[in-house]
């Protein structure tokens, strides 16, 4: 009988636990790791599936390179040398500004970003690309100015909380919480407990709920200002909460006095009564609150991600258990890069800003296209398939045609990796070592680092593996003294007292850490990612020592606070005093506390807490001087002033054109972004279809399965329709992650195609996906 094996599931954000048996590069078998101390034996069906994620007939197998007569398949070395020099010459040319990275790990595989990420910023460049720039961007920035760092965002506490209050979002289908649906369930069922939905559809969460607004398409930003008014209209908000914790309510209060509130809920097409009840809850029970692409991805983005942020505030649920508190992390998902700060750049031609170190996807084509000196030239792009992922396909497409260089390290022949002059192939994440750092959980910290389960078919990489390969090419990578090599081969300690030796007398070495780190302990370990997760263990700052040690990797006392890099240069800057092995004997205490926790993080496949955070000390963790949460934003006061009744009926009127709105990315059990390319895990399943509501069915003469044409301004598709009662009236909603070519053959619609990239937040530029003006007919 085959070994099961402890593993991770790749497909979403909350990589469940799972256990699979193998042949050689196959995932024969999968089942739910019951072991697991986050999923705790839960799984859904994607990662029931997740075999067809690693199995299937178009993974890549050898480097390819774009001819004449088509992709040539070439050894790496060639790959390398072509690309660094190709690289380094479009960058000495055009400047770094040329340059950028589209990447950073998708749902599994994190560990690329510190290479890329790494790459980037030896070229100089700061232009970093990726999925939360795509949708996340504008909370990030809201809690920035709220929490003091953009990457201190707030995620619910589920676990200590009476209520659970979700904003545009279907948990019970996209999960986004660990465990979503059993806990859902939960909430719905207990008598002592309450489930809240806003949702215009009557999706498989609302349907569970004890109460469903049914709001309004694109209404959202105007929702959540009269709540507020309600709550503040009854007194009910937490004064001594706002007094003790918070700055700047004096100056947000006049936004909600006077708001004409049942006009506003008149707008919404909500129930004044049942507004009512919510708030009364809102103001009385613990809850926590959860919104996602629904509010992150229609009008208003940005400004509706506040309203909600200060909706928490006012009811005292941010930074306490049980409501929206900053997690603990091994790595920040993201940086802080205030855009008022100078030294950060905007984009050459649309000049936005980056938001948590990402840029927004959607202005990638026009920073191609344009005429500027300083355009986007060269793109390496990895673990990430814009041509399906991001708004406007047919921008994307004209836009990549036009680069001088376009790289994509992918598992398989993906649409973007079809435009590229070289393709690479990547490792799965069943291939290699690798994790991710999303945080899900309050107060304890999870991290699992996945090992290889599967042997790779061909001659794929590590993604780490394939940027330190480019790096060196490039010119990016010092030359390493043999010594260090050495060093390597023998125990951690001797290593980093070589390791400290070196970069303390080579601040190039220093800013390309990543890369030493792959060329020396990499090569002995087998892999890069594993080299880096050791430096990230050995680089830890205090907070993550002190959090280490209440998870039971102890650190004496008189060292808790000896040590507070932000990263693993500053750590080892930090460290190094004599260039010799006197600070590893400095910091033995550290380096033992690294070192259990490195060795732990190893020996458990099947991941661990590897952190602990005080339960009740949440507000220590805002950055702000004052250690208060800032609740006046003033860039927000006019759009918030602007969002009124009477603004909303004349900016939400119908063309006759586009008499219905398109919900473009619907979250099914049947999809998973374009992860998996396989369609065969959807056999004898309705897996991609227009949904319409029975209503707009009849007044437009279509029946459920026959095919129509949906029109934007964007595009026309044909589809299949599907009439479900789980639409809302006016919407309609066609799912994302379709439209891929497998063996040749195109499964499902492209719901992509029909986005323009231009349809955006004016302020984060992410996509209004959730508000796309349509038509639909009989073909």
């Amino acid at each position: 009988m085959a070994e099961w094996k402890k593993t991770g599931c790749v497909l979403c954000a909350q990589n469940c636990g799972i256990e699979v048996q193998t042949e050689g590069h196959r995932i024969v078998k999968v089942r739910a790791d019951k072991e697991n101390v986050r999923s705790q034996g839960y799984l859904c069906r994607k990662g029931a599936n997740v075999a067809f994620h690693q199995n299937h007939e178009d993974r890549l197998t050898h480097p390819l390179k774009r001819t004449e007569n088509g992709f040539e398949k070439i050894s790496w070395e060639q790959a390398f040398a072509e690309i660094g020099t190709k690289l380094r010459g479009i960058v000495d040319e055009h400047g770094p500004k040329s340059y950028a990275y589209m990447g950073g790990g998708g749902q599994g595989c994190h560990f690329e970003a510190a290479f890329g990420m790494t790459l980037m910023k030896a070229i100089g460049s700061k232009f970093s690309y990726n999925a939360l720039g795509q949708e996340l961007t504008g909370y990030f920035w809201a809690c920035g100015r709220m929490m003091g760092r953009q990457n201190r965002f707030a995620i619910p506490d589920e676990h200590h909380a009476e209520m659970i209050l979700g904003i545009g979002w279907n948990g019970m289908e996209s999960h986004q919480m660990p465990r979503a649906p059993l806990v859902l369930k939960e909430f719905s069922k207990n008598p002592d407990k309450f489930l809240a939905i806003i949702d215009p559809r009557k999706s498989e969460t609302a349907q569970v709920a004890n109460l469903h607004l049914p709001v309004r398409p694109g209404t959202d930003a105007l929702l959540a200002r009269a709540m507020i008014a309600l709550i503040l209209d009854k007194g009910w908000e937490k004064r001594e909460y706002l007094d003790t914790f918070c700055t700047g309510f004096a100056d947000i209060e006049p936004w909600f006095r006077g708001v004409d509130i049942k006009g506003a809920l008149e707008v919404c097409e909500v129930s004044y009564d049942d507004v009512l009840t919510l708030c009364e809850k809102l103001a009385t029970m613990k809850w926590c609150m959860h919104f996602d692409l629904g509010v992150y991805m229609n009008r208003h983005s940005t400004l509706t991600s506040y309203l909600y942020m200060l909706l928490a505030a006012v009811c005292g649920r941010s930074g306490v258990a049980g409501g929206n508190v900053i997690p603990g992390t091994l790595v920040p998902l993201g940086s802080h890069t205030d855009e008022r700060d100078e030294k950060n750049w905007r984009t050459v031609e649309t000049g936005f800003p980056a938001l948590n170190g990402a840029y927004p996807p959607n202005v990638m084509p026009e920073e191609i296209m344009s005429d500027h000196p300083q355009r986007l030239r060269a793109v390496l792009c990895s673990g990430s398939n814009p041509l399906r992922s991001y708004a406007d396909t047919t921008a994307y497409e004209e836009a990549f045609k036009k680069l001088d260089l376009l790289v994509v390290s992918e598992l398989a022949m993906t649409e973007t990796a079809q435009l590229a002059h070289y393709v690479l192939p990547a490792k799965s994440g069943y291939e290699s070592f690798d994790g991710t750092f999303f945080p899900w959980n309050y107060p304890e910290i999870y991290f699992q680092m996945r090992r290889p389960v599967a042997t790779p078919k061909g001659d794929p990489k590590e993604v780490g593996e394939i940027y330190t390969g480019i790096a060196e090419a490039a010119g990016y990578i010092p030359e390493i003294p043999p010594y260090v090599y050495e060093a390597a081969k023998k125990d951690r300690k001797t290593y980093a007292a070589a390791l400290f030796s070196f970069v303390s007398k080579n601040k190039k070495a220093m800013k390309v850490l990543p890369f030493v780190l792959a060329k020396t302990l990499g090569k002995e370990l087998g892999s890069a990612n594993l080299a880096a997760c050791w430096g990230i263990t050995l680089a830890m700052p205090s907070s993550n020592r002190k959090n280490a040690a209440r998870a039971g990797f102890a650190l004496p006392k008189i060292w808790q606070t000896a040590l507070n890099p932000a990263n693993l240069g500053k750590a080892l800057v930090g460290m190094i005093r004599h260039r010799s092995i006197a600070p590893v004997a400095l910091l033995t205490p550290q380096i033992t506390q690294s070192e259990a926790l490195f060795q732990a993080i190893c020996d458990q496949a099947g991941g661990l807490w590897v952190g602990k955070m005080e339960l009740d000390g949440n507000m220590k963790e805002i950055r702000h001087p004052d250690g208060k949460m800032h609740l006046f934003i003033p860039e927000m006061g006019q759009w918030v002033e602007k969002i009124t009744p009477e603004a909303e009926t004349e900016d939400l009127k119908m063309k006759e054109e586009y008499p219905l709105i398109l919900m473009a990315g619907r979250h099914t059990s049947k999809n998973s972004n374009t992860l998996m390319r396989d369609p065969a895990w959807n056999e004898g399943k309705r897996a991609c279809t227009l949904a319409m509501h029975p209503g707009d069915a009849k007044r437009f003469n279509l029946t459920d399965g026959q095919m129509v044409t949906i029109t934007t301004e964007a595009a026309t598709e044909e589809i299949e329709l599907e009439i479900t009662d789980q639409m809302r009236k006016g919407q309609v909603a066609i799912p994302h992650g379709f439209g891929l070519n497998h063996k040749g053959e195109v499964f499902g619609v492209n719901v992509n195609r029909l986005t323009k990239n231009t349809h955006r937040d004016a302020f984060a530029a992410t996509p209004l996906h959730r508000y796309v003006p349509c038509r639909v007919e009989a073909v």
